[in-house]
């Protein structure tokens, strides 16, 4: 089952809702069969996988030579997934989708809980609650590591297995997690610097929407050597997306301080709205250079149209996906792939050249 409040479970059963369903309506379940999926591709997906993550160097044990047959109760596998973003959010609806579709593939019952709005302390709630329960695997995604510190360390010192998903690049180590999933921000940040500043940018605005969030905050910190190295200068302009017409207002009113701004960041596909329409607004869409971090319909169709110079894409797809794969064949295996690194998922560059492929992707719920 799912519901639209704050604990949501996303359990294997032949007919599954895709996250982005929630963005439309929370209570129209939209039914996808196993068939329909494709079972063969869905074996060979996850083979493919799986061969290349620990082709690529993996850590753990060595093969203990055990067969198939003697493999645990996959039936019996719960894995708990708490991350500070909802299911009802554009990107973290294609983070559940990948995790789900993992869970239904690999036959495992997957939870997933989430605060009804960016709060660390309901989040660090969420995981003393799930480490109570005794999951047989977490995946957390990490924002803030000193206020969900304590919990992520009393789930360690548990012994349950946990990875970081999407926020936590710094600090999964220090944790105590087997390893992270995701983008490291701080290079994200600087690539898209680099190329504001390349294309011509000398004052840029970076737009964060959840002030304190550490990982946007380096991101902006990246943004700002990145445009450091081109000569051009970053200042952060903090905005509440519970409120987009307020957004819009800010952002429309840092424009009219400053007209010398000639490039703005947004750090999440929820900013690009407004962003978009304050620089309608005032008569600069088109004029000045804009990117934003995560992908959105809307966003892509910017991109395409050229109002948009890029959008990062950290492929919150795999994100999900790889979190459930990971865990469930470290249960099996006690084996983890990266060889002490974080496993990448981004940064990938979406252009106005490639931004038609995506789209279609898009439509799929996997990009």
């Amino acid at each position: 089952m799912r519901d639209c409040g704050e604990r949501i479970y996303l359990i294997p059963t032949p007919s599954a809702v895709r996250g982005r369903d929630l963005l439309r309506d929370c209570r129209s379940l939209r039914s996808r069969s196993l068939a329909a999926l494709g079972m063969t591709y869905a074996r060979f997906h996850l083979a493919a996988v799986m061969a290349a993550l620990w082709g690529c160097g993996g850590g753990g044990s060595a093969s203990s030579g055990r067969t198939t047959d003697e493999a645990p109760d996959r039936g019996a596998v719960r894995i708990v997934m708490v991350s500070h973003g909802q299911t009802s959010d554009p990107f973290w609806s294609i983070v559940a989708n990948g995790a789900d579709d993992a869970a239904r593939e690999l036959g495992v019952r997957l939870e997933y809980q989430a605060p009804t709005s960016f709060d660390m302390v309901r989040e660090s709630q969420l995981i003393d609650a799930a480490v109570a329960s005794r999951p047989s695997a977490l995946a957390i995604s990490v924002p803030d590591p000193d206020a969900l510190g304590p919990s992520i360390r009393a789930a360690v010192a548990a012994g349950i297995p946990a990875i970081s998903v999407n926020s936590g690049d710094d600090a999964w180590e220090r944790l105590g997690f087997l390893g992270h999933i995701g983008q490291t921000e701080y290079e994200s940040g600087r690539a898209a610097g680099e190329r504001l500043a390349a294309a011509g940018a000398k004052r840029v605005l970076c737009v964060n929407h959840e002030v304190g969030n550490v990982s946007l905050d380096t991101r902006c910190r990246g943004l700002g050597d990145g445009l450091t190295k081109g000569g051009a200068t970053m200042q952060v302009l903090g905005v509440s997306l519970a409120d987009p017409d307020d957004a819009t207002q800010r952002i429309k009113g840092a424009l009219a301080r400053d007209a010398a701004v000639d490039g703005m960041l947004m750090l999440g596909p929820g900013g690009a709205a407004p962003a978009l329409a304050a620089l309608k607004d005032t008569g600069r869409l088109g004029r000045i250079a804009v990117g934003t971090f995560d992908l959105t319909p809307e966003v892509l169709a910017a991109v395409r149209d050229g109002q948009l110079l890029f959008a990062i894409d950290q492929q919150p797809y795999l994100q999900g996906y790889l979190a459930i794969v990971l865990l469930t064949k470290y249960l099996e295996t006690k084996a983890m792939p990266g060889g002490g690194q974080i496993i990448r998922t981004g940064p990938s560059f979406v252009t106005k050249e490639n931004a038609a492929d995506v789209i279609a992707l898009a439509e799929r719920g996997v990009r």
